[in-house]
């Protein structure tokens, strides 16, 4: 039975990859996640936001503590108060790189760095350079800019996508993947297009931090903080209706919890699949599991590899292509009300 397949050119001797998460954090995390079957890893992101509100933390601090200080020694010479927030930038690069390098030496299956960054692409660019240099196989772009943004328009946040990938693909040779959220206007087209530049491979799509309220402490909480089975539905759609359509690979992201979700994808049109919340909550050794459910669905329908399956629901393969783009419950709810609000 082949379960080999390809994702960024790079050869995967099965379909599921390890999305970016504290799973993947630690080089004993890889370690394990590899020895349990796992094709690739993506690597904890290396957060921009993060690194520039710490940064940002330890300048205030240092001028709060030193009002009347603007220098300050470090390694016999006298450097401004803004030059440690650069050092944590550089601290936290370090600690990434070293991840990096650890893990391929550790490990022998691809690692895939993660960045995710907001608007300042010449950082995007800085971090990209330096991930290469430590040995990561390719390079996942995290992008998202909140609709909630009133300030800039629509074709100027998508704007970015394309100059982000237009100045970092100039600048490394590793491929480059780009994971996404739905949070597009045309969002088909957007996909489309995204694909139709120098990337190598689109991921769909991005979970986000969900908040919920502590109605006894009057507070915001996290919520939903793993995917649900349920969850498969937005990119199952959109996978098999982008399939055949875009100019690069696809990997399917959320919701995957078993087996089944795994050949469901496959089928819609996915070259690979991402997993995270369903190994948080069954351990690592869950990845053998959905292997052993994929090899056993295989072989009971007679298909000897990924290929001989992989798009045969999708949208251009289906006989009625208008299901995909269906948005009512007509079907399922007629005859069970009079009203449907």
């Amino acid at each position: 039975m082949d379960l080999s397949t390809k994702y960024l050119g790079l050869k995967l001797k099965n379909p599921i990859i390890v999305g970016s998460s504290g799973l993947t954090g630690t080089v004993k995390g890889v370690k394990k996640l590899a020895d349990n079957g796992a094709a690739a890893i993506v690597l904890k992101s290396l957060f921009q936001e993060e690194i520039f509100f710490e940064s940002d933390d330890v300048i205030r601090k240092m001028k709060k503590e030193h009002p009347d200080v603007q220098y300050f020694d470090y390694d016999g010479k006298k450097n401004p108060i803004e030059f440690y927030g650069y050092k944590v930038r550089e601290d936290n690069l370090k600690r990434y790189t070293t991840l990096i390098r650890d893990c391929k030496s550790g490990v022998h299956i691809p690692i895939i760095a993660s960045v995710n960054c907001f608007y300042d692409s010449l950082e995007w660019v800085l971090f990209a350079r330096e991930l290469e240099q430590a040995g990561a196989d390719a390079l996942e772009l995290n992008m998202f800019f909140p609709p909630t943004d009133f300030s800039a328009n629509r074709q100027g946040k998508e704007t970015i996508y394309f100059e982000t990938i237009d100045k970092i693909s100039k600048e490394i040779s590793i491929p480059i993947s780009m994971k996404i959220s739905y949070y597009f206007t045309d969002l088909g087209p957007m996909i489309k297009a995204l694909s139709e530049t120098d990337i190598k491979g689109l991921v769909l799509f991005n979970r986000f931090f969900s908040p919920d309220f502590d109605i006894q402490k009057l507070e915001v909480k996290p919520s939903f903080v793993f995917s649900a089975p349920s969850e498969l539905a937005q990119s199952l759609r959109w996978i098999a209706i982008m399939a055949n359509k875009v100019s690069c690979d696809l990997a399917a992201s959320t919701g995957i919890h078993d087996g089944e979700a795994v050949i469901k994808e496959i089928l819609a049109g996915a070259d690979v699949v991402q997993v995270v919340s369903a190994l948080y909550i069954h351990g690592p050794g869950h990845i053998q599991s959905m292997l052993d459910d994929l090899k056993s669905w295989m072989k009971s329908h007679g298909f000897g590899s990924i290929s001989d399956f992989k798009g045969k629901l999708s949208q251009e393969a289906s006989k009625d292509p208008k299901l995909y783009e269906r948005t009512q419950f007509m079907k399922y709810f007629a005859g069970k009300s009079n009203v449907i609000s």
